[in-house]
């Protein structure tokens, strides 16, 4: 498995992590052989939040921990916290916010809720999930020194979050930010497609990200790419899909010639990049994973990586 160096620190994390915002679906024995399937494709990194299942996730995890004969310390455990859900509009997986709250009481709370559910004493890292307007960044840096004192997180970062917010967060806090969590994938490019359109008029040289790619390689944060197979926000998958034809077929001539899956090759594609990203895989299937962790092994030449980005609709100006 490939690694990467987790931000500003001496952390090698694998350039694969398991995401378990479906963990919910699972009993605890499915979820403890999931566990062993990507400890022994040699995933050391799992990525949670409060919000996924409503909790319900992040306590399958620490039920399944225990069973799968694994040890806390094979992982570099991280969750997320902020976000309020609607308790309304919630239910299962399917889960919506009321509000986002940077607190330090409410920080402090959820993450000694995350700790409980995980049946752990402390995390490796923790993301601020989405920046919030009415975030007081003295607030977040009073949760940070707390939540570190006391040896409950080791690291922090952020998610969803712009330079300029990363800025107004890191300004204030005494700990260096080292990750942040973006949707990007083959078919989310916006934070590449607008560096390519530079100077141009067209839609694609649209700044909507405020160059976060070069920010986060230029102060060593660790991006972490979310939903890497999706299309749209949660509009579905592109692999397999006949909307998306000409990639498919890319990605199967990819996939022939390293003998590796479709989902293997976006893997491949996201982990080309020279910032050194790291690719969450949510998929809660032990086939599905094994596939798509093979990517780490894949180094896609320059030209199949653009091949990759022009099949996706893409252009050079």
């Amino acid at each position: 498995m490939k690694t990467i160096q987790l931000g500003s620190t001496q952390n090698r994390v694998s350039a694969v992590a398991l995401g378990i915002m479906r963990m919910v679906r699972l009993n605890t024995t499915e979820a403890a052989n999931v566990l062993n399937v990507v400890h022994e494709h040699g995933v050391n990194m799992i990525d949670a939040a409060d919000i996924y299942g409503n909790g319900e996730s992040e306590k399958t995890f620490g039920t399944a921990l225990k069973q799968s004969g694994l040890k806390r310390d094979d992982f570099f455990i991280q969750s997320k916290g902020g976000i309020v859900l609607d308790p309304e509009k919630s239910s299962g997986e399917l889960v919506f916010g009321q509000r986002y709250d940077f607190s330090k009481q409410h920080l402090i709370a959820t993450v000694d809720g995350i700790l409980q559910r995980l049946q752990v004493d402390y995390l490796d890292s923790f993301l601020l999930h989405r920046p919030d307007p009415l975030m007081e960044t003295d607030e977040v840096a009073a949760a940070f020194d707390d939540l570190q004192s006391s040896g409950k997180v080791r690291h922090f970062g952020v998610s969803n979050f712009n330079p300029m917010q990363v800025e107004l967060v890191q300004q204030a806090i005494n700990q260096k930010l080292i990750i942040n969590q973006l949707q990007f994938g083959i078919m989310h490019t916006g934070p590449i497609d607008f560096g390519l359109h530079t100077n141009m008029q067209d839609d694609r040289s649209i700044n909507r990200d405020g160059e976060v790619i070069e920010y986060s390689r230029l102060h060593q944060m660790t991006i972490q790419a979310w939903s890497p197979y999706q299309y749209g926000m949660f509009a579905g998958t592109f692999i397999d899909n006949p909307k998306f034809q000409g990639l498919n077929d890319e990605l199967q001539a990819l996939a022939d010639k390293y003998g590796v899956t479709k989902n293997a090759i976006a893997t491949a594609w996201i982990l080309r990049h020279p910032a050194q990203m790291q690719v969450i895989l949510g998929s809660m299937n032990p086939q599905h994973l094994t596939e798509s962790i093979a990517g780490a092994d894949v180094t896609l030449t320059k030209q199949e990586w653009y091949d990759v980005y022009f099949a996706a609709g893409n252009d050079l100006p």
